[in-house]
């Protein structure tokens, strides 16, 4: 049976994510920073996970994140952790967990978390 690389690969990243998830979770007091990265764009939300809720969410198609247009991917993802910081910081958050949902903390992951970081998150 011949099956296709991308659902391999989509199959290892969710087992990694679910492994991920085991351990990380998000609280009121620290909620849980997670990133899914497409292959144009990259989400990111901060997550109150005993209330099963988004507390702040940005992306690179956001309408609040301004123009991106000229830009690369990575530092698209720089741009928009450091506008999710602001806006937790806005929002009266502090200190986050940093899930990674399975990818490696490289590129485009590293990118947006250092941009958070740099917004003022301590994670």
């Amino acid at each position: 049976m011949i099956t296709s690389s991308c659902k391999i690969k989509r199959d290892l990243r969710n087992r990694r994510h679910l492994s991920i998830r085991k351990h990380v979770s998000g609280t009121p007091e620290r909620p849980r920073l997670v990133v899914f990265r497409s292959l144009k764009n990259i989400y990111g939300q901060i997550i109150d996970d005993t209330q099963g809720v988004t507390l702040v969410s940005m992306s690179t198609i956001a309408k609040d994140i301004g123009s991106l247009a000229g830009k690369k991917k990575t530092e698209q993802s720089y741009e928009v952790g450091v506008k999710l910081g602001e806006k937790a910081l806005a929002a009266g958050i502090t200190k986050v967990t940093f899930d990674r949902a399975g990818y490696k903390y490289h590129g485009r992951v590293k990118a947006l978390a250092e941009g958070a970081r740099k917004a003022g998150l301590e994670f």
